[in-house]
């Protein structure tokens, strides 16, 4: 449940408290709080673009469902998804790098400790 909350929150794998952006589109290189690097390789978060997919396919799918179902143009469903893309893109970037980043940390916490000591 800590971890649901953190990712909700947009917080660091490690601590849970240090903010992974510091700004619209911007990510922190480390933790404030406890130092964790967060891109701990070049095009590391390419691995969220996967996390992001879903996250648009998952939320994408009530809309296509209503408007196909009340049998609507598909122009207009085909429309009406890429507009409900293009407004969820900033929740997708933020939620998709928070979900990788604590997937990653979950499943091979020691790798983010030796790019820390790279560092």
């Amino acid at each position: 449940m800590r971890v649901l909350l953190a990712v909700l929150r947009l917080r660091c794998p490690r601590c849970r408290k240090g903010g992974v952006f510091s700004g619209l589109l911007r990510t922190r290189e480390r933790c404030p709080e406890c130092n964790l690097v967060f891109e701990r390789a070049p095009g590391y978060f390419t691995g969220a673009m996967y996390v992001s997919y879903t996250l648009g396919v998952f939320g994408t799918l009530p809309l296509w469902f209503t408007l196909l179902y009340t049998r609507q143009p598909l122009w207009l469903v085909l429309s009406a998804s890429l507009a409900a893309v293009v407004l969820l893109m900033p929740f997708s970037f933020h939620y998709s790098r928070v979900v990788w980043l604590h997937l990653d940390y979950r499943f091979e916490p020691s790798a983010f400790e030796d790019s820390e000591r790279r560092n």
